[in-house]
């Protein structure tokens, strides 16, 4: 093995494991918003406040890592900016909406195709075409992802389905950005300056009414035992915002955006195990086999990916 080929296995390896970190982070943001929705919080509210807590623990730190440097910040202004409407808001305000119109199986399983989405685009826009393990990793991913979310039954309606995609557009663009390692910016300062463009863009939609916020202080209800609202709203905005985010977006540039989005698909099976753990929703045997076809997804493009690098790598060498 020569040096580049270590240098490139280990940052492979550290990507993998905060893609993982990452999406189990994000994961837990799904038993813990229920536990405050059976107390009386809208998802409106659960998601302003995560965000909103996120943005302000995380921008000292994104201050702090730009080391004076002002000048990277001016000059990605407009991809923050972007970052923080479609990676943070859209992708919340569009799935939250889609659920009022259809069932959360079906919405999860059109926003969730947002791998797919950024293979497509990556191949038409940047001509980064796939390699033909990723096609077979594709099928199973979202073969294993319909299992998963259980849509026995689901209905369809045309406005659910429109605000779905919004939702899978804005997680695009939240991966396609994450793995931009060309801006000079900090994960910390995107993610510090995403989340707090995003605060911003949820706080104008629910003072509007557009994003209904209803809260309680009533303790939520968590493995067996009642936590107070203001612990599980802390770990929602320092875990599932702060640490999903910052380790996203290091993932991304050292996997790239395909992988990374395969990776991120983690999240939901790392969702159905917390929600049998933490609330007691045990997971059907159809939902197991449907996680395991999605880590054969997973697992497919990965290896695909790593083959189609190392075959470049190779011929840069030769050339």
């Amino acid at each position: 093995m020569t040096h580049d080929d270590a240098v490139r296995r280990s940052r492979t390896s550290a990507g993998l494991a905060l893609a993982m970190v990452s999406a189990i982070s994000f994961s837990l943001s799904g038993p813990l918003a229920g536990a405050l929705f059976a107390t009386g919080w809208t998802p409106g509210a659960v998601v302003l406040v995560r965000i909103t807590i996120g943005a302000a623990v995380l921008l000292p730190f994104g201050v702090v890592a730009l080391r004076g440097d002002w000048g990277v910040v001016r000059r990605n202004a407009r991809l923050i900016t972007l970052y923080g409407l479609l990676g943070v808001a859209a992708t919340q305000f569009c799935y939250f909406a889609a659920v009022q119109h259809m069932q959360v199986g079906p919405a999860l399983l059109v926003e969730y195709s947002a791998p797919a989405a950024v293979v497509v685009w990556l191949w038409l826009r940047h001509g980064q075409r796939p390699a033909p393990a990723t096609f077979g990793g594709i099928a199973l991913a979202l073969a294993g992802l319909a299992l998963v979310l259980d849509l026995t039954g689901a209905r369809v309606s045309l406005v659910g389905t429109a605000w779905a995609l919004g939702a899978m557009v804005g997680a695009s663009a939240y991966f396609l950005i994450n793995a931009r390692a060309d801006t000079g910016l900090p994960p910390l300062s995107l993610a510090a300056g995403g989340l707090t463009v995003g605060a911003v863009a949820l706080g104008a939609l629910a003072a509007v009414g557009l994003l209904p916020v209803t809260a309680s202080t009533a303790p939520a209800s968590l493995g067996g035992s009642d936590v107070p609202w203001w612990t599980v709203l802390a770990v929602l905005g320092l875990v599932t915002a702060g640490v999903a985010y910052v380790t996203g977006i290091a993932a991304g540039r050292r996997l790239g955006a395909r992988v990374a989005a395969f990776m991120g698909l983690l999240e939901v099976l790392s969702a159905v195990l917390l929600a049998w753990a933490l609330l007691g929703e045990l997971p059907s045997p159809v939902q197991l086999v449907g996680g395991a076809l999605v880590l054969a997804g997973v697992v497919v493009v990965q290896q695909g990916e790593a083959a189609t690098a190392r075959r470049a790598a190779l011929l840069a060498a030769s050339a």
